[in-house]
């Protein structure tokens, strides 16, 4: 520690400190503007200039550490002559144009100017003109008020992990630009406009919609993926305007993913359902609210009563409230049927009921930064977690050694050590092969089932798969660690494969021998909330695909559009398709609920209370934002009234806190959360050996941007890069051994299904897989996301005979 002086008030801090860390811990205000706590030092601003005893000039505080027995000096009339004269040069370029600016009122340049400018200006020149850019849909740029503090510069090099954008000229001519032809395409791009000190970069939605005074600020929690981000919404005119992010060290920092950022331009969609609706000789009608749930209460009773109670199933959308969910399943127990799920995009369950507890991330989000070895298996870390992901680029920044096995190739934008890009179903090969080196590296002999000691003498360890194993180990090519922290973690192409189970095991046996933290990496906003209150079948129930392998006379259907948001769009759709009645508790009115026989208008999450439990096992609760648009109402409401109409007990809630208290039985959220946090198996299962398929396979990734109802009605997010029709990617290699080329037209036909689609060379791709969207009108006829697939070139003249066979039918 050390000892220095500020403005006369004596200080301890930390070697290594700045004088502007050491100005902020007491509070003095230094102006800054290229400076921010989480990117690197560029100190090309000036503006935190101060006077420092023994120096014979200002110094930028920002850059400057401290020393001990330092006398600082920030409001003394060097420092405030060189701020004012920094100021002055700022703005002699700077237009006058504040009336107009959309970032009036919340501009850093406006607040400083009044607080270390003068009242006029000495420069009579004409000013310089910087034309602006096009740099997305998300960003808006006005480039002329650029003043190069280069902070989107450093951030989308430092945090996002790809420079985008850089500085060009020098001097006066100097100016921020993208690469040519190129527009900014980060996944975190939105955050260049919170960084922006002036009204250069601002939110292209956003823009000229409401100033920065009419808004009202609500706290709320991000409802599109499991990180759980903090976030803070603003409304004005009972209208959600915009979401920026809340500041959480511990969660997503200061940071907010462009997904979580701009949904809400889908929450106000045209396709808002917003009075209840019924279907009448195949006709959709509005009905009031009483009308509606009567009937579905009569339909669904009678279903029960003369088919059983198992002739129901409930399918829960895991970006529901843990309200919601656990309403759900109430109501599916009180009409006695177990059939009840949240995991709709998976297909392999073969771990129900040996796991010792809730599966979850393994760790906190914030020790990812300091594993030492890292392994990630089945996942597109910037698809499926965009936020989380500049975790683990931080990690590998800090020296960590990162493996991956997948069957995608993308690039993460940090430094892989090692990666084995396979097929999905050579997947439990691989780690079969790091499981047998590791051993062989520990010398133990394991107890495993038969079947994986059996694979295990059967295969070969190769020199890849050698090489993570000596990583994981602590082996190194300059050191070895005596006990490296070890990462494990599972993503949502693991979880979506019919061998995950294998996987799963796999990792356990892996970690057992490392003492690795880590876990699965889910995809939706509640996924470990859902699995921790038990929205799973029963004993006796059945499971989310085999309510749709066996279709039931009846369905409850909370926030979800079966033919997007299931593992096997087409099972969903048939076996919508057969049931005598579906009820759909849903915001949204689309083709994708055209089998539906009631719908209930429910709200999204800004527009009621509810709690999420995060991938770490944080339990966050939140309130509506803003009231409810039409006649919708929360979810929790409708199940409630439903069971009430239904006549079942035990439905006597009046808030969502009161729901809550029922989750936890009264005690504190935390305890029962890490009483049931465990990704331990009772014991490995035995493992499907001898698995080959010679043919190819799908690799069905969720796009970010297709992941849930509200993202999807999105129009800037799908007006982003990342929301491409779905075509068929397939690498070189591939595409030369089907005689294909890129441009072609081919049949994908999977299970009994198909779809006529474009041909894409993407060397991402692993040997023997077609890279096939999911979530998408254009592939809603085929199978499971990770499935066997066929690939069928089409001439010219079947393409035109199939298109006519298209325009036909939707006559």
């Amino acid at each position: 520690m050390l000892n220095i002086e500020i403005d006369g008030k004596s200080i301890e801090v930390e070697h290594g400190s700045t004088i502007i860390d050491a100005a902020d811990k007491v509070g003095i205000a230094i102006p800054r503007f290229c400076y921010h706590p989480k990117l690197s030092v560029a100190a090309n601003c000036r503006m935190c200039l101060v006077q420092v005893e023994k120096f014979n000039k200002p110094l930028p505080a920002c850059a400057t550490p401290v020393a001990d027995g330092m006398k600082i000096f920030t409001r003394s009339k060097s420092a405030i002559e060189a701020q004012q004269s920094v100021m002055e040069f700022l703005l002699i370029n700077h237009p006058l144009d504040c009336p107009i600016c959309d970032q009036g009122g919340e501009c850093d340049l406006q607040d400083i100017a009044v607080a270390y400018g003068v009242s006029g200006s000495r420069y009579t020149e004409e000013k310089r003109v910087v034309f602006n850019k096009n740099i997305g849909p998300l960003v808006s740029t006005d480039m002329t008020r650029c003043i190069q503090c280069t902070r989107c510069v450093r951030f989308l090099k430092e945090v996002g992990g790809m420079q985008e954008l850089g500085m060009i000229g020098r001097g006066e001519h100097a100016e921020i630009t993208a690469y040519v032809d190129k527009s900014v395409n980060s996944e975190l791009s939105g955050n260049i406009i919170d960084l922006c000190p002036v009204g250069a970069l601002t939110s292209k939605p956003f823009r000229y919609s409401a100033r920065s005074w009419e808004l009202t600020r609500r706290p709320s929690i991000a409802a599109h993926d499991s990180l759980g981000s903090h976030i803070e919404v603003h409304v004005k005119d009972n209208k959600v305007m915009r979401v920026l992010p809340r500041e959480k060290e511990s969660i997503n920092e200061c940071w907010l993913s462009d997904r979580d950022r701009f949904s809400y331009e889908g929450l106000n969609s045209p396709d808002r359902l917003k009075v209840p609706m019924i279907k009448h000789n195949g006709a959709w009608v509005e009905t009031d609210w009483k009308t509606a749930l009567e009937f579905a209460a009569g339909q669904l009773k009678d279903i029960t009563n003369e088919y059983g109670g198992e002739a129901l199933g409930v399918l829960v959308s895991p970006n529901s409230t843990m309200e919601e969910g656990y309403l759900a399943k109430k109501l599916a127990n009180g009409l006695n049927s177990g059939n009840v799920d949240y995991r709709l995009r998976q297909t392999d369950f073969r771990l129900d009921g040996k796991r010792l507890g809730t599966p979850w991330m393994g760790c906190n989000i914030h020790e990812i930064e300091e594993l030492d070895r890292i392994i990630v298996i089945g996942s597109n870390l910037r698809n499926e977690h965009p936020l989380l992901a500049q975790r683990f680029r931080r990690a590998v920044a800090n020296g960590a050694e990162l493996s991956v096995v997948s069957p995608l190739d993308n690039d993460p934008l940090m430094d892989i050590a090692h990666k084995v890009i396979v097929r999905p179903n050579d997947m439990v090969n691989v780690l079969g092969q790091i499981l047998k080196a590791m051993s062989g590296l520990q010398r133990l002999s394991l107890c495993l089932p038969p079947s994986l000691t059996s694979l295990l003498d059967d295969i070969k360890v190769r020199p890849n798969t050698q090489a993570i194993a000596e990583s994981l180990a602590g082996h190194g090519k300059d050191y070895d660690l005596i006990a490296p922290k070890v990462g494990i973690f599972l993503g949502n192409m693991a979880l979506s494969d019919p061998r995950f189970t294998e996987m799963y095991s796999m990792a356990e046996a892996i970690g057992g021998i490392t003492g690795a933290k880590g876990g699965i990496l889910p995809a939706a906003a509640n996924s470990t909330g859902m699995h921790m209150m038990g929205v799973m079948p029963s004993s006796t129930g059945m499971h989310a695909r085999a309510m749709l392998e066996v279709p039931r006379k009846a369905y409850v259907l909370l926030n979800i559009e079966p033919e997007l948001d299931c593992q096997h769009a087409a099972l969903a759709k048939a076996a919508m398709e057969k049931a005598e009645c579906v009820v759909a508790l849903t915001a949204y009115k689309s083709q994708a609920l055209e089998h539906a026989d009631i719908l209930l208008p429910i709200t999204p999450f800004t527009e009621t209370s509810g709690t999420f439990m995060s991938m770490e096992g944080r339990v966050q609760s939140f309130a509506a934002a803003v009231r409810p648009l039409g006649e919708a109402r929360p979810a929790w409401k409708v199940l409630r009234v439903l069971a009430n109409t239904l006549g079942l007990a035990g439905f006597d809630f009046e808030s969502s806190e009161q729901v809550k208290d029922a989750i936890f039985n009264g005690e504190k959220p935390s305890a029962v959360v890490w009483r049931s946090l465990n990704n331990n198996l009772r014991e490995l299962v035995e493992i499907q050996v001898n698995i080959k398929h010679d043919g190819l396979q799908r690799i069905g990734e969720v796009p970010q941007y297709e992941s849930d109802p509200i993202v999807r009605r999105s129009p800037p997010l799908q007006k982003t890069k990342y929301n491409i029709k779905p075509m068929a990617r397939m690498c070189g290699r591939q595409l030369a051994a089907l005689d294909l080329v890129e441009g072609d037209h081919v049949l994908v036909k999977q299970d009994k299904g198909s779809a006529v689609l474009t041909v894409r060379l993407d060397d991402h791709v692993a040997m023997g897989c077609v890279r096939v969207a999911a979530a998408h009108e254009a592939t809603i006829g085929l199978g499971d996301l990770m499935g066997d697939i066929t690939i069928e070139k089409l001439s010219l003249e079947q393409l035109q005979a199939i298109n006519k066979n298209i325009t036909e039918a939707r006559a």
